[in-house]
């Protein structure tokens, strides 16, 4: 597999020339600065291009151009940003990048409760604690019937953190779940806005009467609407799966399984509709064995995310690392090996090491923990490669 990279343009702390040293060959990216529905140009598609390429690395992957919200929930504004979006698409085409990296997830693009849950050794990485969660739902957000979506132990801990937390919990969970997790990569809240809680409270509003039902239809009017450019330059639209794969805040969430994967390829058997496979967000499912997963769509994959989780019994998952946890990468590698050597990869998260620390890198994106997660995949993958020979 082609061993890429996501990175966040001139401004990210982490170079080009810095991950051309290291073995990278593609980049994964996007158009940062333009807002969330606006039209990607061909001049500035060009010139982001030609950057990259100065340093002797291509623009292998868009991640991401993102789907608005009036596209999910069918708002007055859908047909409209769908047109842009389709100009983007066939912008992008032009210039010759044939991939793009999506979701369909409402409001909360990915969710974590700790952005530096400390191990053992002093390294740190993402946690999802789901009695923190709910207290978010309940007690900051205060979702009306969110107490109902959880078990009584979970209810019994949520009681247990009101009577601790104090203000600055309060606002690092608040940073942690809704603002930094979410800033870099949807747009839809920033570092800097006043009351983050009451945009997102205005988001959600905009999925009331939203279900599960509807919202796949949405996601199939769009896809509709976009293949005919997505087969005129040859792209290929990847979703990647809902993380973490189950509903969060009352919303329904879509791509969390095989049935809801089967629903999409079925719904739009175009083959430029395809998956981003994402083993650690489908490991953060315990309805998902990822190794059989992988088998039964190599065939719509298109793109791939490699990390791995380990999820408890109460329901809170950690980043594992890359050779560990539930996401079976070394299982997952020799399937895509040999099914579809091709396929651009990049190594997802890593765990913030201690020279990792005060650089500036966005949750999950440290330099050293993911190139030492690089390192680790570099050798997984030139062995099955020499198996693969031997065979």
């Amino acid at each position: 597999m082609e061993k890429t990279w996501r990175w966040f343009g001139k401004n990210d702390q982490i170079k080009l020339e810095m991950l051309r040293q290291i073995g990278v060959e593609g980049i994964v990216s996007a158009l940062h600065d333009i807002p969330n529905g606006d039209v990607w140009s061909m001049e500035s598609i060009d010139e982001y291009k030609q950057y990259i390429e100065s340093f002797g690395l291509k623009w292998s992957v868009v991640e991401s151009l993102a789907v608005s919200e009036d596209i999910k929930y069918g708002g007055e504004k859908r047909d409209h940003l769908i047109s842009n979006y389709i100009q983007s698409l066939e912008n992008l085409g032009k210039a010759g990048i044939k991939t793009v990296c999506y979701n369909f997830m409402p409001v909360l693009d990915w969710a974590r409760t700790d952005l530096y849950f400390q191990w053992k050794d002093g390294s740190s990485s993402l946690f999802f604690d789901k009695a923190k969660f709910a207290y978010f739902e309940i007690h900051i957000l205060e979702r009306k019937g969110a107490d109902s979506d959880y078990t009584s132990e979970i209810l019994l801990a949520v009681e247990e953190l009101k009577n601790r937390m104090t203000e600055k919990d309060n606002n690092d969970l608040i940073d942690s779940i809704i603002v930094k997790t979410q800033g870099f990569v949807n747009g839809n809240i920033k570092e800097g806005d006043q009351n983050p809680v009451a945009i997102f409270k205005s988001l959600l509003a905009l999925y009331d009467g939203i279900g599960k039902d509807q919202l796949r239809q949405n996601m199939k009017y769009f896809l509709d609407k976009i293949m005919p450019v997505c087969e005129k330059y040859d792209i290929q639209m990847c979703v990647h799966p809902d993380d973490p794969p189950f509903s969060l805040l009352g919303l329904p969430r879509i791509v969390t399984n095989e049935e809801d994967i089967d629903w999409l390829m079925n719904a739009v058997t175009n083959s430029h509709n395809g998956l981003t496979f994402c083993t650690g967000s489908l490991s953060a499912g315990l309805q998902n064995d990822v190794p059989q997963l992988a088998r039964k769509y190599a065939h719509r994959t298109k793109f791939v995310h490699l990390r791995s989780t380990n999820v408890f019994d109460n329901g809170d998952f950690i980043e594992a690392g890359h050779l560990e946890g539930r996401g079976k990468i070394i299982d997952v590698v020799r399937i895509f090996e040999k099914e579809n050597p091709l396929l651009p990869m990049r190594i997802d998260h890593g765990r913030l090491l201690t020279d990792d620390i005060g650089k500036g890198y966005n949750p999950g994106y440290s330099f050293l923990g993911r190139m030492l997660a690089l390192g680790q995949i570099d050798g997984v993958m030139a062995t099955v490669q020499s198996e693969l020979q031997r065979n």
